[in-house]
């Protein structure tokens, strides 16, 4: 049996606050057949300033390879607010059904510190890249 290669890694930096997204095609909860295709994605936040910072909101969009768009918009992340502290990381695994082979998905996390300043820390743009599509969009 072939070795699948690795998913890959995606990250973006905003004032000191590092995202890395690593999605992965999740073979097992897919039907391709049935138009639903399945990713999980793991999301490290990684605070590399000196100010102590709470994710407060989330903002994604995802667009699928037929040009449809959904906004995900919400308090916190998987139902927590958590903050980190200079040095600190936080991460967690979350998952994104599409009904076509393959998409992209991008975002911000809105962020505030001791003092009340606000930070919109960009998630950079990834990847949903199923097998079942030959015409990816990255």
């Amino acid at each position: 049996m072939a070795r699948r290669a690795p998913p890959p890694l995606y990250e973006d930096v905003t004032d000191g606050v590092r995202i890395r997204v690593r999605p992965k095609f999740m073979y097992d909860e897919s039907e391709p057949a049935a138009g639903r295709f399945m990713w999980s994605y793991t999301v490290d936040v990684e605070n590399e300033s000196e100010r102590t910072w709470t994710i407060i909101r989330r903002h994604w969009r995802i667009v699928d390879a037929f040009g449809r768009m959904q906004a995900v918009d919400g308090d916190g992340v998987i139902g927590q607010t958590p903050t980190l502290g200079p040095g600190e990381r936080f991460s967690y695994t979350s998952g994104a059904p599409l009904s076509a082979p393959s998409g992209v998905m991008s975002g911000t996390y809105d962020l505030i510190d001791d003092e009340g300043d606000e930070l919109q820390a960009r998630i950079p743009l990834f990847s949903l890249d199923s097998p079942y599509d030959t015409s990816r969009p990255s």
